[in-house]
């Protein structure tokens, strides 16, 4: 949309108020077959827009009625508003919601990701998803050495506690321009270590900020990865939690009822 990584992202948000009835439509095509949605992967579906918007809430209810598996990622508590929806799917193992815990310092969190959900809120969150039989993993990203890397594994014990059940990470991505906004991200918040931020981030990039390649792009390579990687496994094991993600069924699905009602004169 032409926006800049930096202030532009934060500040402009693009509704799509007809969503769910694109979404309806497509799940009517003769030709679709099912998979899993995935909701959240690009931005955060509950953006506190939602809050009057509800556009996640009418997908929620397009995938509840026809049966649709559904994955969730997310920053913010706001989800456990559909929980009467994700809880009913959950009976039949047709949602699933990963948060994004960062850091469990308040103070952090604010420099961070200063207009996020607190850490404690996260938390909560995700015990009310747990406790409603939301399955429901944890997802510790951005990784930033020497930043809130010495926190991958209170963050598991923490989340772990209350009822996450599988867990993965990501490394902080540097694509395009947003490199530039985390260099003078790091000068502003954290002067005396951006240069060590950035330079075990390029040893972990093979000499670069950044490498999108697929496999790479969210571990990295190189000693200090392979360091991240091995205490997370630690952790993970040590907390009973699994690295990955639920396997949701597919096999419930029932196509929504055509646009037209004549055209189910030819069901």
């Amino acid at each position: 949309m032409g926006l800049s990584p930096g202030l532009d992202f934060e500040t402009k948000l693009f509704a799509k108020p007809d969503a769910a009835a694109l979404l309806r439509r497509e799940l009517t095509a003769p030709t679709y077959r099912c998979r899993s949605i995935a909701i959240g992967t690009n931005t955060d579906p509950y953006q506190p827009i939602e809050r009057k918007r509800l556009i996640t809430r009418q997908i929620l209810e397009v995938l509840q009625e026809t049966r649709h598996p559904v994955g969730i990622v997310t920053k913010s508590d706001l989800v456990t508003r559909d929980l009467d929806i994700l809880s009913e799917m959950a009976a039949d193992n047709l949602a699933k919601v990963g948060l994004s815990v960062t850091t469990l310092n308040p103070h952090l969190a604010r420099t961070m990701e200063p207009r996020a959900p607190t850490p404690e809120k996260r938390l909560s969150a995700i015990e009310r998803l747990a406790t409603a039989g939301v399955p429901v993993s944890a997802l510790v990203a951005p990784i930033v050495p020497s930043i809130n890397d010495h926190e991958i594994e209170s963050i598991l014990g923490a989340v772990a506690s209350r009822g996450a059940t599988h867990v993965n990470f990501v490394l902080l991505r540097l694509p395009h321009e947003v490199k530039d906004v985390v260099r003078d991200w790091l000068a502003r918040y954290f002067p005396d270590r951006a240069r060590r931020v950035m330079s075990i981030m390029q040893s972990m990039r093979g000499g670069k900020d950044y490498d999108a390649t697929w496999g790479l792009r969210q571990r990295g390579e190189g000693p200090f990865a392979t360091m991240i990687a091995e205490r997370f496994a630690l952790a993970s094991k040590r907390h009973n939690l699994t690295i990955g993600t639920v396997r949701l069924r597919t096999d419930l699905f029932r196509s929504p009822r055509g646009v037209s009602p004549q055209l189910e004169l030819f069901g």
